[in-house]
């Protein structure tokens, strides 16, 4: 069966539990599918999906991503247990690496062995979601005599991916895979490894579900989003993970700019890295038919849950650029 194409709105909508209510009841209202949350900081993801849950009546609920270094294997899965049950059907949990900035200056933690961690974790997730007691000692986990409550439907397990061997893994251990901040002329070869990754299971790849949190604005004036993405998103392209995906996805001059550029502390250099023509190829910028136009060329390349995650300066844009997705103002053809 081919798997749906959904829209979705991003959460939280603020540090307000409130707005997030509001944002998630208008999006169920207006024929949106789907509700994923980031998970970086607070409020917590996790704990906010089990406290609007009874806000719901349909909309399918994912996290994208929790990193795999803050929870052991077995809080995941307790974790999980719960939001099944609260949303029996509609809770998907992303994992994720995480990156740098969230694990090392955050957290305190080391980003090791990221690729062997995610897969470690999102077996054993999986295995005590079914009520199976743990007896593993992998690469870089270990657990013994831990088990749960089966749930009759376990949640999906999507992981998150940018470079080859981990959008392999992601499509051969997970459900689904969860892309971000890819330039657009690099999805064809993404979505390769997609299809190497699934048959390396023995799944079709057209079942893997493709997620994308897109940076999408709807505005008359492009410039402005521009400098709004490049603002935003120059430190992102300056941690390793996404510096060598960046290179990787075939601007690797433009991901050399922003490494000298962030080491020189050079906030012009770092930002003026990113080209208009490079922030066209990642971010969704344009009027309302700009940028339905692109995420319907997202969905041809392969991507079938889209997450819209405005980059506005104000709530009249963010609430312009939801409301350009609407059941009523968009459709996939």
């Amino acid at each position: 069966m081919a798997v749906r194409k959904r829209m979705a709105v991003t959460l939280p909508a603020g540090p307000s539990l409130e707005q997030t209510i509001e944002r998630l009841t208008w999006a169920e209202d207006n024929g949106y599918p789907d509700a994923w949350f980031s998970d970086s900081g607070a409020p917590d993801s996790l704990t906010q999906v089990a406290a609007v849950a009874h806000h719901t009546t349909s909309i399918r609920i994912g996290v994208a991503v929790t990193p795999v270094y803050t929870r052991t294997p077995a809080v995941l899965a307790a974790t999980a247990n719960v939001l099944e049950q609260l949303l029996p059907g509609r809770f998907i949990m992303g994992l994720g690496s995480s990156s740098q900035t969230i694990m090392g200056a955050w957290n305190g933690i080391a980003l090791d062995k990221p690729l062997t961690r995610v897969k470690d974790t999102a077996l054993m997730v999986r295995s005590m979601l079914k009520g199976e007691k743990s007896d593993f000692d992998l690469a870089t986990l270990k657990s013994r005599g831990y088990r749960q409550a089966p749930l009759e439907n376990p949640p999906p397990l999507y992981l998150a991916a940018l470079q080859p061997r981990m959008i392999e893994m992601a499509a051969e251990v997970g459900d689904g895979v969860i892309f971000n901040l890819w330039p657009k002329s690099a999805l064809p070869k993404m979505m390769e490894h997609v299809k190497i990754g699934a048959e390396r299971a023995g799944k079709n790849w057209e079942d893997v579900e493709i997620v994308n949190r897109a940076m999408v604005l709807a505005t008359d004036d492009k410039e402005a989003g521009r400098q709004l993405f490049r603002a935003a998103f120059a430190p992102y392209y300056a941690t390793p993970v996404y510096n060598n995906f960046l290179a990787w996805a075939g601007f690797e001059d433009a991901a050399n700019t922003i490494t000298e550029g962030w080491a020189e502390k050079d906030r012009a250099k770092t930002g003026g890295a990113l080209t208009d023509a490079l922030i066209d190829e990642i971010a969704i910028i344009g009027t309302e038919d700009e940028i339905r136009a692109r995420i319907s060329e997202a969905a041809d390349g392969g991507v079938h849950t889209h997450i819209i995650a405005p980059m506005a300066a104000s709530a009249e844009d963010v609430q312009r650029t939801f409301a350009a997705f609407t059941a009523d103002q968009f459709s996939f053809s």
